[in-house]
């Protein structure tokens, strides 16, 4: 039985892999500087922030719910890291404040969802603009680009040991991709937040506490995604109140072209992994090609797409049989439950 669940997603991954090379060798066939260690160290240094909020979007997605003010809450942060230094306070007292607050917006998320009843997609919506424009208040138009060294190194140089390749974000994202990769697979709680996503009322009769999980999921969220506003603050080296501005759409992309299926129940967080480097390298090669960046969103958005259609049209062929079943019963004069 675990062996059938797990063939699709192995074929979707193995798809993922195959469109990594892809990736690859059109990039390598487009331009001599794509698989140069600069161009590498680039391209996961813009790659970064965005693969750290994936990871607890990818498990939030598994339960049947999301989060899109992922990036406001990361605009917010940053502009509260500028503001809190430029008044003073010292550096850590400044992010472990950042933190905090990040947490505490993520559990209002997960209030208003769990508590209040509301549904996740109305929420995140309505947050993304309150966290956004709580950002502007905060920082209002200024700028803060007077952050020391030693942080903003952490931003734009590459971690001891890796040869020049592998960015600080990227490392951290690496430690915890292991992390929410273990608890997601290994773990009582992993399996629980696949069945709420593949039947929330049976998980909650099944005695797990739906509830609880869930906000639970939604303050690792705010917190994950304030540590992204940090690290976006060091690599810019500035602080404004409009950093991280549409990057929620990005992380919906990645983690659906991840194998995360939308309708919950379903993902796996190599998946994920796998589908950050195809996003990112696929973005990187265009770039080299002087693709016109505004016309971006016209990538992201195909990737969007697909992810949805192709690893759930058996699901979608499901529903439109049971739809089509039921409007023939109706006019059958047969009712249904």
């Amino acid at each position: 039985m675990a062996r059938e669940r797990l063939r699709p997603l192995i074929r979707w991954e193995t798809g993922l892999v195959a469109a990594l090379v892809a990736v690859v060798i059109f990039g390598a066939l487009s331009s001599s500087q794509f698989l140069t260690s600069f161009n590498l160290f680039y391209l996961n240094l813009s790659i970064g922030e965005i693969a750290i909020m994936a990871l607890p979007m990818t498990l939030i997605i598994v339960t049947g719910e999301i989060d899109l003010s992922v990036a406001s809450i990361l605009g917010m942060s940053s502009a509260l890291l500028g503001d809190l230094y430029s008044h003073g306070w010292p550096m850590w007292l400044a992010i472990a404040t950042v933190l905090v607050v990040g947490a505490a917006a993520g559990w209002f998320n997960g209030f208003l969802v769990t508590r209040v009843g509301l549904p996740s997609l109305a929420v995140t919506i309505g947050t993304l603009t309150l966290y956004r424009g709580i950002a502007v208040i905060v920082l209002g138009p200024n700028t803060v680009s007077s952050f020391p060294t030693k942080y903003t190194d952490i931003g734009v140089k590459s971690l001891p040991h890796t040869g020049g390749y592998l960015s600080y974000s990227v490392g951290i994202f690496l430690v915890l991709a292991v992390v929410f990769g273990i608890v997601l697979h290994a773990t009582p709680f992993g399996r629980s937040l696949f069945a709420m996503g593949a039947n929330e009322e049976a998980a909650r009769f099944a005695g797990m506490r739906v509830k609880r999980t869930k906000l639970i999921l939604f303050v690792v969220s705010g917190l994950v995604c304030a540590l992204a506003g940090i690290l976006y603050t060091f690599r810019l080296s500035t602080a404004v109140q409009d950093n991280g501005v549409g990057l929620e759409l990005n992380v919906v992309t990645i983690v659906l072209l991840g194998g995360v299926s939308i309708f919950g129940g379903r993902g796996t967080i190599v998946g994920v992994v796998l589908a950050i480097a195809v996003f990112a390298g696929l973005q990187n090669a265009l770039f080299l090609t002087n693709f016109n960046q505004q016309a971006m969103g016209v990538v992201t958005g195909s990737l969007l797409l697909l992810s949805v259609l192709i690893p759930n049209g058996s699901e979608f062929v499901r529903r439109g049989r049971d739809f089509m079943r039921r409007r023939e019963l109706r006019a059958g004069g047969v009712t249904t439950a």
